[in-house]
């Protein structure tokens, strides 16, 4: 499990960290799923991360909190 799946667990799952932390790694977990679900030359977007969040962890993240997760998100190539 890579370090951000186990701040996202313990984010999702513990009192480990302060609410504003604690949505910022949720937000960080539904943009790493937002670019694993995207097409092939389709970035994700701010929406998808929105979407994901609520969908997956049941967070709602305001706009900027979804962009803030999409660009802060390593860029990682096969």
């Amino acid at each position: 499990m890579s370090g951000i799946w186990r701040q996202v667990l313990a984010a999702y799952t513990t009192d480990r960290y302060d609410e504003r932390d604690r949505e910022h790694l949720l937000a960080l977990g539904a943009a790493e799923l937002a670019h694993a679900r995207s097409s092939a030359g389709t970035p994700p977007t701010a929406q998808d991360v929105q979407h994901i969040a609520l969908e997956e962890f049941g967070l709602l993240v305001s706009i900027t909190q979804a962009r803030t997760a999409l660009r802060e998100r390593p860029s990682r190539r096969a």
